[in-house]
């Protein structure tokens, strides 16, 4: 027989109504072949790719990685990451690599696939974890250098790579840290270069100079903002569907290699202007990884409806930084 709220009585209802209200915000973790899935309240949050994601068809397949993040989703469901863009088809939502790089006297390129000296991929799941208002996973990646090729390739770094969401005043909050360890006889050489290392961010392809931004917390955009160093960087875009905006900001720990890292930031002029961002501890100095040492970088995102706000991402990155 059917029975409404109204048979049960008052502590039954009040058990219900806490039931609903505490699993409205219960994150998960699913876990498949090809990805890990993270979820808040029944609302996606992320997907990590563990298989090779092709890119688009009659591109050269040398474009195939595993190991980033595609799609992040704001609050409201839209999603704030691109990826295989006709102008970059290396760019995949958020990822990370160094770029030109020595090994023993050779250059060796992690991030620009087609030169195939160079390549990051995942390589083992670690844990994924669940908790009361958190949900992520550590997955292990590896930095190889000349993929495929039987007298050459071998593995530089092995990556602890880790992601813990929440969901925080309004927005979510994403933890990204990177324990990269040379496990090599080599040192990996990293001489200055504008882009390139612990975190990299392409957004949805309809982003342009005519409906989005960025913002750093020294107040600068996307004309002034390149070589620039901040704090935080918010981006910022108009929704696929026209109705508001959405915001993707990431926050740099105060402990990171060269902080407050410089940036990596697209003029209006560069490809109509798509944002892409990237914070590079290496684009004044160069750098080193000897062998047995290890490189932790921290960063937090917050993905938020509507633009930014800076009183907000202040306070949230003073949080993080005494996390």
């Amino acid at each position: 027989m059917y029975l409404s709220l109204r048979t049960y009585c008052p502590v039954v209802v009040l058990s219900f109504l806490l039931s609903v209200s505490a699993s409205a915000d219960t994150p998960s973790v699913v876990e498949t072949e090809e990805r890990i899935e993270v979820s808040i309240g029944g609302r996606s949050v992320l997907t990590y790719h563990k298989a090779e994601v092709p890119p688009p068809e009659g591109v050269d397949p040398v474009f195939a990685r595993s190991g980033f993040i595609h799609p992040v989703y704001s609050p409201s469901g839209a999603v704030v990451t691109g990826i295989h863009p006709d102008d970059h088809y290396h760019h995949l939502g958020l990822w990370h690599a160094w770029v030109d790089c020595v090994v023993d006297g050779e250059n060796v390129d992690f991030w620009n696939l087609k030169k195939e000296t160079g390549r990051v991929r995942y390589a083992k799941t670690l844990s994924v974890m669940t908790a009361n208002n958190a949900a992520g996973f550590t997955v292990l990646q590896e930095h190889v250098i000349f993929p495929g090729n039987e007298k050459k390739e071998r593995v530089i770094l092995r990556e602890e790579f880790n992601i813990v969401a929440r969901f925080v005043d309004g927005a979510y909050e994403i933890d990204y840290e990177t324990k990269q360890t040379n496990v090599s006889n080599s040192s990996l050489k990293l001489p200055a270069y504008r882009y390139g290392g612990p975190i990299a961010y392409r957004a949805p392809h309809h982003w342009d100079k005519t409906n989005s931004d960025y913002l750093s917390s020294e107040g600068k955009n996307r004309n002034d903002g390149h070589t620039t160093r901040s704090k935080w960087i918010a981006m910022w875009g108009a929704k696929a569907s026209g109705n508001g905006e959405d915001t993707l900001s990431i926050l740099s720990h105060a402990n990171n290699h060269d902080f407050p890292q410089r940036m990596r930031v697209w003029p209006e002029t560069s490809n109509n202007g798509a944002i892409f961002f990237n914070y590079v501890p290496i684009q004044e100095h160069g750098w080193e990884i000897p062998p047995g040492q290890s490189s932790t970088m921290r960063y937090r995102l917050v993905v938020q409806d509507g633009k930014p706000d800076r009183s907000d991402l202040d306070q949230r990155w003073a949080r993080f930084v005494n996390w």
